[in-house]
């Protein structure tokens, strides 16, 4: 199948940031009401989330893709997908009330074969609009792979006796992402993918230690991290990487530096291993 046809595909959706939804997602990060209302980046995680009916999803929780000329993400036969990185420009921030539009495009399609076996990546542009100015460009990276073998060791290894060090770093926090944030999180987000609540299948079937924190999930942390250094809405650009998957129940080390060029930010397992790289400018 030739899946450059789906490049070019685009998709349209409109919402409200209802204060219902501003409350909750607040609340779920133990987060202060802002005066005035306008809501913290990252909110856009939460807007504009897909609304496959259930009869529809996939076996892991993700709508299921198809050949109909109306399917958005091209059906390839690789069954993991995930969110690798994003890439963000942020031109205006999101007050409690707003109407929401958001325009997705696929902008480009790669396969390649790697260590892991056949891979696919899919970029996609993201525009979102509050009353009709816009407020996030993003273009998501999404990734495709063959399922792992049964018995293939559980991602990822084990802790070592290493430790995450901050000495390194001009600020730093931790938590430890539990279930009950998961949960919240793939609620606000209407993500149901089963890696993020379903430990029996994120660990017999995807191969995961345990239950997986969400990419966007940490890189909503890491944006709370940079407003409290910097101030709310300061950040202009904002990319970040998954480098090893967060496993909910266990340390998360949040990080910040001043760089060349702007801000460095990482997420750190306790035996230091690097989560999510990423970075900002103002």
């Amino acid at each position: 199948m030739n899946f450059e046809d789906w490049i070019g595909r685009e998709l349209s959706a409109s919402d409200r940031l209802e204060e219902g939804l501003a409350t909750r997602w607040l609340a779920t990060f133990d987060l202060p009401s802002p005066e005035p209302a306008v809501m913290p980046q990252g909110i856009h995680f939460a807007l504009c989330p897909p609304d496959a009916p259930t009869a529809t999803l996939g076996e892991d929780g993700h709508p299921a893709r198809d050949e109909r000329p109306n399917s958005f993400l091209p059906p390839f036969p690789m069954p993991r997908r995930m969110w690798a990185s994003s890439a963000m420009e942020f031109h205006s921030p999101i007050a409690v009330g707003a109407v929401i539009k958001r325009t997705s495009r696929i902008a480009s399609i790669k396969e390649k074969h790697g260590g892991s076996g056949r891979l696919a990546f899919v970029n996609v542009d993201h525009e979102t609009y509050a009353n009709g100015t816009l407020s996030v460009r993003e273009t998501q990276t999404l990734v495709y792979r063959d399922a792992a073998a049964a018995d293939a060791p559980l991602s990822p290894t084990e802790i070592s006796n290493s430790t995450f060090d901050p000495s390194a770093w001009g600020a730093s926090c931790t938590i430890t992402p539990d279930p009950r944030l998961l949960f919240r999180y793939s609620a606000l987000t209407f993500n149901t993918h089963r890696i993020h609540y379903d430990a029996p299948y994120a660990s017999a079937v995807e191969r995961y230690r345990g239950l997986v924190v969400h990419g966007p999930l940490t890189a909503s942390l890491l944006l709370q991290l940079a407003a409290s250094e910097l101030g709310e809405n300061r950040v202009r650009r904002f990319e970040f990487r998954g480098m090893s998957p967060a496993i909910a129940g266990e340390p998360l080390h949040l990080a910040m530096r001043k760089g060349a060029e702007g801000y460095e930010l990482g997420a750190f397992a306790d035996d230091g291993r690097q989560v999510t790289k990423a970075s900002a400018s103002i």
